[in-house]
């Protein structure tokens, strides 16, 4: 037996260089593909759900209690092909844009006003304390008594269900703002609506963006429960008088059509409008939201 060790083979490997590195790319079924989008996740979820619709109102088989998915949306399509729906919806969505409106000025205003002076900061938290959690359909009677039946009364309680959250959301981005960035801003001369517009609201747009996407959601439901109760303005209303008066006439799938329509036009702005702006705001600009 040799006391010498086997010689071992040697290997002389090539350097590889740098730009021979690369990733190897592998193709995705199909199925990889539709699991991977995200728009085809969300379809699947929807028609999951209108599946179970389907199938547990032709269990129940009463039309009174809740329609089948096929009788709601041939309701749907009929109204929207005769322009019922899209009026009522024009008229909503009009409604809701000057209340809209005029809470994210107001908000601006009092958020501004807070960041200017201690008065302010001490005005708006003590604002935002006491109304805040007042719901916005309870000043309805008030809005009645002081602005009478019509729009001026749904666009006085839209206001405040818009103001409060989007106020507090862009308060608490304008302070979280860091000092380096207000430093900057100082060290340019930018003061007061100059140093707000360049400084803090960039800087501070992911808060804001999310008050905005609250406000909305407060705004279109309030609208909706107003709308319910006192939604007509010279023979005219919208989505909520329309849910209103067919569930007088007992006409149950146009109430659900009614009901349809304030989804669609929620899920729309929620994933078209403020998908858009984030798209070329935030993510734009690589800030975390």
């Amino acid at each position: 037996m040799s006391s010498h060790p086997a010689a071992r083979p040697e290997y002389v490997r090539e350097q590889v260089q740098e730009h021979d590195f690369a990733v190897v790319n592998k193709p995705l079924s199909a199925w990889e593909r539709i699991r991977d989008n995200g728009v085809a996740r969300r379809l699947f979820i929807l028609a999951v759900l209108a599946t179970i619709w389907q199938a547990y109102a032709a269990h129940l088989d009463n039309e009174l209690v809740l329609p089948t998915f096929a009788d709601t949306m041939r309701s749907f399509l009929s109204r929207i092909a005769s322009g019922e729906l899209l009026i009522k919806s024009w008229v909503s969505i009009k409604v809701l844009m000057q209340g809209y409106g005029i809470g994210l000025a107001l908000a601006l205003v009092f958020t501004i006003l807070a960041m200017a002076s201690r008065l302010g900061n001490d005005l708006l938290e003590t604002l935002t304390a006491m109304l805040n959690p007042l719901p916005a359909i309870a000043l309805l009677p008030l809005a009645l008594i002081w602005l009478g039946l019509g729009d001026p009364s749904i666009i006085f309680v839209l206001v405040h269900a818009v103001m409060w959250p989007i106020a507090l959301n862009t308060h608490s981005g304008f302070m979280g703002v860091s000092h380096t960035m207000r430093m900057v801003g100082r060290n340019y001369g930018l003061t007061g609506v100059r140093y707000v517009g360049r400084i803090l609201i960039p800087a501070a747009f992911p808060s804001i963006l999310a008050g905005l996407k609250i406000g909305w959601a407060f705004a279109w439901r309030t609208l909706i429960a107003a709308e319910l109760v006192f939604g007509t303005t010279s023979g005219s209303g919208g989505l909520g008088w329309f849910i209103y008066e067919n569930k007088n006439l007992l006409d149950i799938p146009a109430v659900f059509s009614g009901l349809f329509a304030v989804i669609i036009i929620g899920l729309l702005v929620a994933n078209l409008v403020f998908r858009i702006i984030e798209h070329r705001t935030i993510l734009k600009w690589g800030m975390p939201s």
